[in-house]
């Protein structure tokens, strides 16, 4: 009996270490310290791909910025405030995602201010960084950027997720960054969902921590 009670124990025992390996092994990476604060952006939002990446972005202990589709946050109000209880910043990224250089400032003011509402009303607050689709701006977008107190963010690295890059790329792309830098992300692609824990393996590796991007500079820094 006492043989039977010895090995129920060792079994248990084994059982337990063998599961503590497995929870750290899911554990998420991270920095031991931050030398360095990158700029994480995700355009095009919120969506059907939205809750999945957040949850990812949560499990990994990165926070990002979500530069939402107005369209997008005034069809799926609630996934911009899940984007805010998840910890992430959320700026504007147009209306319609037009060429605003094509338009008139009219047009360009139309496309911000209806974003802009929209973001609020789905519980984003009011969004102080704007994203231009494609990148394209002028004079005429910073004009009406400059009525709404908004700052212009393009990016240092394009991960090229849009154009159907692989995960191997999306992650090498990310391991570009250097501290105060930003890369573009989208929402919707299934090989940047893919990435997100290589992604965190390889800041945390470099010592840079995901941050938060800074309206007054437009670039990466410590979370405020």
């Amino acid at each position: 009996m006492a043989t039977r009670r010895s090995l129920v124990t060792a079994l248990v025992i084994a059982a337990t270490l063998v599961t503590g390996a497995l929870t750290a092994a899911a554990a998420p990476v991270r920095a031991a310290a931050c030398y360095g604060y990158v700029g994480l952006t995700f355009d095009d939002g919120p969506g059907g791909n939205t809750t999945t990446l957040l949850n990812l972005l949560r499990q990994y202990g990165l926070r990002a910025t979500m530069f939402n589709q107005g369209n997008n946050a005034a069809a799926n109000p609630s996934l911009v405030r899940a984007e805010v209880s998840a910890g992430m910043w959320v700026g504007n990224h147009s209306y319609t995602h037009p060429h605003l250089t094509q338009l008139s400032q009219s047009q360009v003011d139309s496309e911000v201010s209806r974003t802009q509402q929209a973001i609020a009303n789905g519980g984003g607050g009011t969004p102080k960084l704007f994203r231009p689709p494609y990148g394209e701006t002028n004079s005429t977008v910073q004009t009406v950027l400059s009525r709404y107190g908004l700052r212009q963010i393009i990016w240092d690295v394009d991960s090229q997720d849009w154009n159907n890059a692989s995960v191997d790329a999306i992650v090498a792309a990310n391991a570009r960054l250097t501290n105060g830098q930003i890369i573009l992300m989208h929402d919707w692609p299934a090989n940047t969902r893919a990435a997100i824990p290589r992604i965190a393996q390889t800041l945390a590796s470099r010592n840079l921590c995901a941050g938060m991007i800074s309206p007054s500079t437009g670039r990466a820094v410590a979370p405020a």
